[in-house]
């Protein structure tokens, strides 16, 4: 058994596919098209046949009430790992990202915490 698909609730995917690509930096794995929204999915650069990240319409309302609670706690929603995170700290926060935790000692790990538009926050962590 493994991991293919996780998915993160956003509550406009096409912001949420603009953030994920132009600003963070993964690439549009799927789009198919479903109604109204679309099976969406971003994959990191580095690994394009790895895990797909679903960029999940909030269709259910209940997932909204979570997904608010989680934000208005300060709670990340999922984390990414990155190699620098001051590197990445600087060139995102050059690019208007905003951050609710700098990059921050924790253990063996340095961590930050940013917004990613659609109501989610996002952690980062570089394991040192």
């Amino acid at each position: 058994m493994k991991i293919t698909v996780t998915s993160i609730m956003v509550d406009d995917q096409q912001k949420a596919l603009q953030f994920y690509t132009t600003v963070l930096g993964f690439i549009k794995k799927r789009e198919i098209p479903l109604g109204e929204h679309a099976w969406l999915t971003v994959v990191s650069k580095e690994e394009q046949d790895g895990v797909e990240l679903l960029l999940e319409p909030m269709g259910f309302a209940p997932a909204r009430v979570y997904q608010k609670a989680l934000f208005d706690a300060g709670i990340p929603f999922t984390l990414f790992n990155v190699d620098d995170i001051e590197k990445e700290y600087e060139r995102l926060t050059q690019a208007g990202v905003v951050f609710s935790m700098p990059p921050t000692q924790m253990g063996p790990n340095k961590i930050a915490v940013l917004n990613d538009t659609c109501g989610n926050n996002i952690q980062l962590v570089q394991t040192l």
